[in-house]
């Protein structure tokens, strides 16, 4: 009971710390906290250290070269501050399994927390390194090089961070869990990236994009330069965060066909 309350209140300061480093907002903060208390309900000391290096190395990511991507960031709807619906989309998933693993046992729900958070660490290490690329992105679905930010758009530099994130998690579970062998962790690995390319095929195809009537940018916000922006393309409802927690399930699932 005491190792409990002391995990839970570890799980506390963390969660505050990252709201006062700006990578969480009040609401991320506390959404931070429930799926740190239920991934360890879940997963144990194992799975929180998993939650933890994708926290870790995205916030760090996030906050590298962050002037360089100012511009980036005005395609963008949200900051770099995680609020609770951000929380649930990259978390959710593994929290899911994680506590499905709790009541049935089977290794393989295990994999499968730990494929989510490859997925989300993929995405985001694609993401956030992938912006700082000298060279522009290929869109695609356009088949042509597009702005910085633009939703669907790859670069080699994002593709070779999306490789990296997705491994640092299966590294991570190879010594932490003692079910995970090496030829679990390359499955993990692999999984994890296929769940970045599936968001990119997504915020290529169907994730909702407007357009600013003052600038002429495409961008995620509804409000842009001052004034409303108007749709562009997609489906109304899925937004970045609906795209990523998309992208994760679909990745995950097919990572449990396979495992």
């Amino acid at each position: 009971m005491w190792i409990d309350l002391f995990t839970y209140v570890i799980i506390g300061v963390i969660a505050y710390a990252g709201y006062r480093l700006r990578a969480l907002t009040i609401s991320g903060a506390a959404a931070a906290f429930i799926t740190g208390v239920a991934i360890s309900i879940g997963a144990g000391i194992q799975g929180l250290f998993i939650l933890a290096l994708f926290f870790g190395t995205s916030t760090l990511w996030s906050k590298y070269k962050k002037q360089q991507k100012k511009a980036v960031e005005e395609k963008l709807e949200k900051s770099d501050a995680r609020d609770w619906v951000q929380v649930c989309a990259n978390g959710g998933i593994g929290t899911l399994f994680a506590l499905v693993y709790r009541f049935t046992g089977h290794s393989l729900y295990e994999w499968m927390m730990i494929v989510s958070f490859a997925a989300a660490n993929s995405d985001t290490w694609a993401s956030e390194i992938g912006s700082l690329s000298k060279s522009r992105p290929f869109h695609l679905l356009r088949l042509r090089v597009v702005d910085r930010g633009t939703s669907g758009a790859i670069s080699v530099l994002g593709t070779f961070a999306a490789v990296g994130g997705s491994a640092v998690i299966a590294c991570g579970a190879f010594y932490a869990f003692p079910s995970v062998t090496w030829r679990v962790a390359l499955f993990i690995a692999l999984f994890g990236f296929i769940g970045n390319v599936i968001d990119s095929v997504l915020g290529a195809t169907v994730q909702v994009s407007y357009r600013c009537q003052v600038c002429g940018m495409e961008t995620e916000r509804k409000e842009h330069c001052g004034s409303k922006t108007v749709y562009a393309r997609g489906i109304s409802f899925l937004n970045n965060d609906a795209v990523n927690a998309l992208s994760i399930l679909f990745g995950t699932l097919i990572g449990g066909l396979f495992l």
